[in-house]
């Protein structure tokens, strides 16, 4: 079923929700360009040639150029982007919305001293209403199909792209992966939600979020100091996206909700070793960052939950996609200080263990644990169960089946976890007829 976006329907009114930021992004960046003196004076002096240097639609830019800022708004724009564009004009914030009514400025701030505009006769019609709540015929949904958990460290990248995979040391680590591959290409799935963590890459300590959902249509990969991987960057799927963020939020999820930025190692290795080397990744890639980089980090019940909450948001999407989740990171590593090295193959292989057949306790283990057993670096593990949350046994509706197991010591400075969990939610078998 679909989520509930019936703020559409007040009157007089557009909502800035993920889909019209979509519509309107290059639009509201075309308005932040407007805050610096040399780009108000390029404007002024030429509006349709600094306009026709954005990737705008022809409708964005006539608005703009009519001074309508109701069509703007239809064309994605919000008020308060639209504002740097009305100062750059000298206008003010009455002008403006008086100019959205069909009132003059000295109409509409005449209404306002009398204490503006009632709301009685903009609400609402009950019957446009009603009939936005009537049952409608379901047109399939989204579903999610599979999970896979794996590793990202940033030297099995490197022994890719420098073909060392054949190496005695990196034999093992790819042998590993082998069945991983045939199974992907066997159960390719339309979208895939990649959870991991940026390396101080995309996010430096100007800004540091807790969970940070790609909602663009594409990422590039990034450089992380020795050149960026040849490898291909991301295609998203920002329709989705945007369902996911509506419905995460909606579900008391903070969410940063990110449309440009470069992705990492992170994300760009567990593609790498699920489809092997490719010109073009064979699906599509909606990335979720999660910090685990800078304390506090987000516990594993809050990932644990945020997964089963994305379950929902999924299968509430009414287009027929078939979704696998990824987690990614760990497993027992540190980087840093006296321990760097720390290895702890007893605590990983119970968390396997765990996260196939307890993951709603493995979910309350503390953060000390992980940092204490499976080095600093090894709470990355937290993301999993984002991927385990979002299986379809956790409430009961259905199954998961192992496909495939892996473990190795050592890659580099890590050891290496992966797991293939496949969903079988259950079917409900027909009536027995007498």
């Amino acid at each position: 079923m679909s989520l509930d976006k019936t703020y559409k329907l007040v009157p007089g009114t557009t909502i800035f929700d993920s889909e019209q930021s979509a519509k309107g992004y290059h639009l509201n960046q075309f308005c932040m360009s407007l805050m610096t003196a040399e780009n108000r004076e390029r404007y002024l002096a030429d509006e349709r040639a600094y306009l026709d240097a954005w990737p705008l639609r022809e409708e964005q830019k006539q608005a703009l150029l009519d001074r309508d800022l109701n069509a703007a708004m239809r064309e994605g724009g919000n008020i308060y982007f639209l504002a740097k564009w009305g100062a750059t004009l000298g206008l003010s914030f009455q002008q403006m919305a008086g100019s959205m009514t069909g009132m003059t400025e000295q109409e509409y701030r005449d209404m306002m001293v009398r204490g503006g505009r009632s709301v009685e006769g903009n609400r609402i019609d009950h019957a446009v209403l009603e009939a936005a709540h009537a049952p409608q015929a379901a047109a399939g949904h989204a579903e999610i199909t599979g999970a896979v958990f794996t590793s990202h460290v940033p030297a099995i990248g490197a022994a890719l792209d420098h073909g060392k995979s054949d190496e005695p040391y990196w034999r093992p680590v790819f042998e590993g992966y082998e069945y991983s591959k045939r199974w992907e290409a066997e159960n390719v799935p339309d979208v895939i939600f990649l959870v991991y963590n940026d390396h101080a890459s995309a996010f430096d300590q100007s800004m540091i979020p807790t969970f940070v959902l790609g909602t663009g249509a594409a990422f590039p990969t990034a450089d992380e100091g020795y050149g960026p991987r040849p490898v291909p960057g991301i295609e998203s799927d920002p329709d989705l996206a945007a369902h996911i963020a509506h419905s995460l939020i909606r579900d008391d999820f903070d969410l940063t909700l990110v449309n440009e930025m470069t992705v990492d190692h992170g994300l760009t290795v567990p593609l790498s070793l699920m489809f092997g080397d490719v010109d073009k990744w064979p699906c599509k890639v909606i990335p979720f960052h999660v910090n685990v980089v800078q304390y506090p980090v987000p516990s594993g019940a809050r990932c644990f939950k945020l997964g089963q909450a994305l379950r929902k948001a999924i299968e509430s999407y009414d287009r027929p996609l078939k979704v696998q989740v990824w987690g990614t990171g760990g497993m027992s590593h540190q980087l840093q200080g006296p321990r760097a090295g720390l290895i702890n193959r007893e605590w990983d292989n119970a968390f396997l263990d765990r996260l196939v057949e307890d993951p709603a306790g493995l979910a309350g283990v503390p953060h000390l644990e992980y940092v204490e057993e499976a080095g600093s670096e090894g709470i990355e593990l937290v993301m999993w169960l984002i991927a385990r949350g979002a299986m379809s046994d956790v409430d009961g509706s259905g199954e998961v089946e192992v496909k495939h197991r892996f473990y190795h010591v050592p890659a580099s400075n890590t050891a290496v976890g992966h797991l293939i969990l496949e969903n079988n939610p259950w079917v409900d078998e027909p009536a027995v007829k007498e």
